[in-house]
């Protein structure tokens, strides 16, 4: 049966909300691209006059879809070569749909905090903490009781614990970014380790295609090392700026119109860098010239 005119209309209001939940639970845009198309279908076979609050109805669907996918997504990455971090959502400047889709997006750092969760702590964390669904209604999207989801959802806020979405933590974040960005791009080592945290930690992926740190590097010192040295072999013809990156913003380097490489940085209480994640697998990457419609 063929969907109303009403119905894909009522999609297409909640088609970001639907991409978020899957991607926040997936970590990946080709999988969660799959549950919206899933979600759809599931959807376009439904009498809407019979649903009561399809935001709600439409949530649900998005999160046990992703859910069910999880288990064979989680075998790809059982022998994935050094850290797996979530693929970065970089969206073209002029495409209004991406740029919508990209607003209902969390900051990439608390991506990568929120999927070191369990899934269903990810997906209880969105339905409510994130969309603001009563506890009833995340309760029947997961099948549980709503006890067991309260539950679910405080070891979801204590495994998250300190990331900070509120909009004195965005302002900090982008501000330690540019500082970031100047001291790698002019190589002052003073600069950069000003801006970072004693303790903290760069992650990055390569998949095993490019040249990567298979091993989390630990540390304001070791960090800034490994930054500047890279920093003194830039790659020909690369352009380096900061722009939007998942529900924030990052540095993007481009070599032409390809995108080369991801940086996200998550910024503590005090301005300072704390975490670093640099993407730097190709088939992660896709540069807004080419960008798959998110």
């Amino acid at each position: 049966m063929a969907p109303s005119t009403e119905q894909d209309e009522l999609f297409a209001a909640h088609r970001p909300m639907v991409f978020a939940i899957a991607y926040e639970v997936l970590g990946t845009r080709a999988d969660a691209d799959d549950v919206v198309q899933d979600s759809y279908l599931r959807w376009a076979g439904v009498d809407p006059a019979g649903v009561r609050d399809p935001r709600a109805y439409l949530a649900t669907i998005a999160t046990r879809t992703a859910l069910n996918a999880i288990r064979t997504v989680s075998r790809r990455r059982e022998s994935y070569p050094g850290p797996w971090l979530p693929e970065p959502l970089v969206a073209e400047a002029d495409d209004p749909e991406q740029r919508l889709m990209m607003s209902e997006q969390l900051s990439y750092a608390l991506t990568v905090v929120l999927l070191q969760a369990t899934p269903e702590q990810r997906a209880v964390f969105m339905l409510h903490d994130v969309f603001g669904l009563p506890y009833p209604a995340v309760a029947e999207a997961l099948g549980k009781s709503q006890a067991a989801v309260r539950q679910i959802a405080v070891r979801a806020r204590t495994r998250i614990g300190a990331a900070d979405r509120s909009a004195s933590s965005t302002r900090e974040g982008a501000a330690a970014l540019e500082a970031f960005q100047a001291a790698v791009g002019t190589g002052d080592l003073q600069a950069l380790m000003d801006v970072l945290a004693p303790d903290a930690v760069l992650l990055s992926d390569g998949g095993g295609k490019v040249v990567a740190a298979r091993k989390p590097i630990l540390g304001a010192a070791a960090i800034a090392g490994f930054l500047l040295r890279i920093g003194r072999t830039p790659t020909p013809g690369a352009r380096v700026g900061i722009g939007p990156l998942n529900g924030g913003q990052g540095i993007l380097v481009h070599a032409g119109d390809r995108l080369e490489l991801t940086v996200a940085v998550e910024a503590d209480g005090q301005g300072r860098i704390s975490g670093i994640y640099l993407v730097r697998n190709p088939d992660k990457l896709r540069g807004p010239a080419r960008a798959a419609r998110l």
